[in-house]
């Protein structure tokens, strides 16, 4: 038996809030969806939690959960949804160009895109549509028309980008893998590609030919 061949497309994996977006979508959504009462009342309860984690002694990853948690716990879902497309559409008028240029152009090579971020399924899922690319993101829990406040996956940074990536991908049907992040959330992600971009560090983008990759 002959070994399946590559296809001789790329993957391009795309982290969100401070590499294609430039600034924190999920706290941006917070105070596009929600009252500054409710915003205010939660954020107390969770105040120790906010205080250590600016002091870095919270991790971000459990920063987040307990987040959505206290600000999302019981609300409607179809109204925040509704919200949410408003906010994606937003979003997507706020991308970084040079970012969202290097997209357009894995797209025109026939590339494979990826949006591979810790932020949430709620407007992800819309601007990924909108933007006609792939999603691995944190997935956010439903029962009965109500969020429950949990989330349905593993917050989706560090590690779980990898594995999230793996699970989906096989890299070894592809030829070259691109990675573009901001953070040391996105470093498992950047190890896996053959080329990557780190914002704030790297000063050029990845080189790609403006021309489709396959037949």
């Amino acid at each position: 038996m002959y070994a399946p061949s590559k296809t001789f497309k790329n993957l391009a994996l795309f982290d969100f809030d401070g590499t294609l977006c430039k600034k924190d979508s999920f706290t941006g959504f917070i105070f596009y969806a929600l009252s500054k009462r409710h915003i205010v009342k939660q954020g107390i309860k969770i105040l120790p939690w906010i205080q250590a984690y600016y002091l870095n002694i919270y991790p971000a990853n459990s920063m987040r959960i307990k987040l959505f948690n206290a600000m999302f716990k019981q609300a409607d879902a179809n109204e925040i949804q509704d919200i949410a497309n408003e906010y994606a559409q937003r979003l997507v008028r706020q991308l970084d160009q040079n970012l969202y240029q290097q997209l357009l152009k894995h797209q025109n090579n026939g590339d494979d895109v990826v949006l591979v971020s810790a932020s949430v399924d709620i407007y992800l899922k819309i601007i990924c549509q909108i933007l006609d690319i792939d999603l691995i993101c944190t997935g956010t829990e439903v029962i009965d028309g109500k969020f429950t406040g949990n989330y349905s996956t593993p917050d989706c940074s560090c590690e779980q980008k990898r594995l999230r990536i793996l699970e989906k991908y096989d890299l070894d049907q592809y030829d070259k893998i691109f990675a573009y992040g901001n953070s040391e959330e996105d470093l498992d992600m950047l190890h896996l590609a053959d080329y990557q971009y780190m914002v704030g560090k790297d000063q050029v983008l990845p080189y790609l030919e403006d021309e489709k990759k396959f037949a």
